[in-house]
């Protein structure tokens, strides 16, 4: 609010004094973007606009190892900048891990409508593998809803049903 009252070109006062007057860090003023291309990245956006034609499966990475085989010098960094202003993206088939399956039994969300007031009202489970360096382990926690503490945990190197259903029998006397 109080940053919009500082003016970068002001005739009499610098950017410093203005802060110093408005009780503003000069840290927390946020730069000016600079509008479109620069007149040096023109030449560069010409040629990225012609590579993304013939290649348009190349994000920045690749372009930018490919310009620079052209003899081309720029950085993946500049790249992506301009292809972002251009408004150029890879074209790839992206993953689709949230499609359900058609087969598959679709369940209602049985705490829609209910309200958890007290501990022990309401468990939840989940399971997530820790990268290690030969492979990975999976850790399943129970927690409570209400108050987030973890109830029971188990860590195993195999992610299988009965892992999970282990912890739920010997730990917390449920099936």
């Amino acid at each position: 609010m109080r940053k919009t009252m500082v003016k970068p070109k002001h005739p009499q006062l610098s950017v410093r004094r203005q802060c110093e007057l408005l009780g503003v860090n000069r840290n927390r003023l946020t730069p000016a973007a600079p509008e479109g291309l620069q007149v040096e990245d023109l030449e560069l956006a010409r040629k990225i606009d012609e590579v993304n034609l013939m290649f348009p499966e190349f994000g920045a990475r690749r372009m930018s190892q490919y310009l620079n085989r052209e003899r081309f010098k720029t950085t993946r960094r500049l790249v992506a900048r301009v292809m972002q202003l251009m408004g150029l993206e890879a074209i790839y088939r992206k993953p689709r891990t949230s499609a359900p399956c058609p087969g598959h039994k679709i369940y209602p969300y049985l705490l829609r409508d209910m309200v958890v007031k007290d501990a022990d009202e309401v468990w939840c489970t989940d399971i997530t593998f820790i990268p290690m360096k030969r492979g990975f382990a999976y850790l399943c926690a129970i927690m409570d809803w209400e108050t987030r503490a973890v109830l029971s945990w188990k860590v195993s190197t195999t992610q299988d049903s009965g892992f999970c259903e282990s912890i739920a029998v010997a730990q917390c006397g449920f099936v």
